[in-house]
């Protein structure tokens, strides 16, 4: 939980020095790929109308810059605003293909008064990567973007 504090830590110190949200974003999903060995796929959606927009990613290249909310475990997690993790995503019909070697996937919606701004999607080539500890740190880290997202996050010219 350690290194997800570190991160949640991070992200305060950035927004409290000004620093550009792409930026943060940028940083947030580097310190996630280099300090999470099981993280081979780590990206931050923002939700722009009814569309899911990759916004920062490591990792392979995507086919799924864009995701319609009704589409995918990306899709569901946005709609239901819940965390979802799939242990096995060949055993998901909701799992949309980014890579052959992913085996599992978590999503963790990024909320803020109910609002779904976003959300952080990470996928791993082990079957059953994710554990609890992932889960909460990973929404620790939704929480804190989600309150700096809602405050200074511009998107077509309004504040969020």
């Amino acid at each position: 939980m350690e290194r997800f504090e570190e991160i949640r830590d991070r992200v305060k110190e950035l927004a409290d020095s000004g620093t550009d949200m792409m930026e943060i974003l940028s940083i947030v999903i580097s310190m996630l790929k280099e300090r999470f060995a099981h993280f081979d796929w780590v990206g931050i959606y923002l939700l722009q109308g009814k569309v899911l927009s990759l916004e920062a990613y490591m990792g392979k290249p995507t086919p799924h810059e864009r995701i319609n909310i009704k589409d995918g475990i990306c899709g569901a997690a946005a709609r239901e605003r819940k965390t979802i993790v799939v242990d096995d995503v060949e055993k998901d019909t909701r799992y949309l293909t980014c890579s052959p070697s992913t085996r599992s996937e978590i999503v963790v919606p990024i909320i803020r008064d109910d609002e779904v701004l976003g959300e952080i999607d990470v996928d791993s080539d082990t079957l059953a990567a994710f554990d609890e500890n992932d889960r909460k740190g990973l929404e620790m880290v939704a929480e804190k973007l989600a309150k700096i997202l809602k405050r200074d996050y511009k998107w077509e010219g309004e504040t969020r």
